[in-house]
């Protein structure tokens, strides 16, 4: 096993992830989303706060730069390596770290929901879109994004079995990134629990209060 041509690939990939597109895009709009809201560094927090459009654009943003790095690991840079899946599975665990410890906001980010689905979408197509089925019907059906966060990251992992059979990385690395997301939703579980979470659009969303 050599992981030493993908060092600088997986660095790369917490750098990337560790960009907070969507509180630079609440600073360029004239607010600090951490001080807003829920006070999550997030494209939930900035939809909620500075409107869908550009809670669009940071889900966008943040969901590219998970996906970026890992594309360049697994198919243009290291396409010749031996250790290419288990590299690449590594660097979309750094971009999901990157983003929820990201350094420039104090080793504190968002949940990583965004940048999980964009760095798994290139590591395992199919899996993420079982779960992203599951995610959209239980988002439609409750309009909590929290909520729909959470069935997704807890569907992608029998689908990862399922789907990604003889690729040890790729389970573990999808198993490890989906409790991640689950952890990072704990705070969301209990609001949820206590009927006190706001739906994303719709009665019971933030700007109905």
């Amino acid at each position: 096993m050599n992981l030493w041509p993908g060092a600088g690939y997986i660095a790369l990939a917490f750098l990337s992830g560790s960009i907070p597109w969507s509180w630079i895009i609440g600073r360029l709009m004239g607010t600090d989303i951490r001080r807003s809201g829920s006070g999550n560094s997030g494209a939930t927090n900035l939809a909620r706060t500075c409107g869908r459009p550009a809670g669009v654009a940071g889900m966008i943003m943040d969901a590219g730069k998970g996906a970026l790095p890992v594309y360049l690991v697994r198919i243009e840079a290291l396409g010749t390596v031996p250790d290419i899946v288990l590299i690449a599975s590594l660097a979309a665990v750094a971009s999901v770290l990157g983003h929820v410890f990201s350094p420039w906001l104090g080793f504190k980010g968002g949940k990583g929901v965004a940048t999980m689905l964009g760095s798994l979408l290139v590591l395992a197509p199919a899996t993420v879109g079982a779960a992203f089925g599951v995610f959209l019907i239980v988002f439609l059906l409750g309009r909590y994004m929290s909520l729909a966060s959470i069935s997704g990251a807890v569907s992608i992992i029998p689908a990862v079995f399922l789907l990604n059979r003889g690729e040890l990385p790729v389970q573990i690395v999808v198993t490890m990134v989906a409790i991640l997301v689950f952890l990072r939703h704990i705070s969301n579980i209990r609001r949820l629990l206590r009927g006190e979470e706001k739906r994303f659009w719709g009665r019971g969303s933030h700007g109905d209060r």
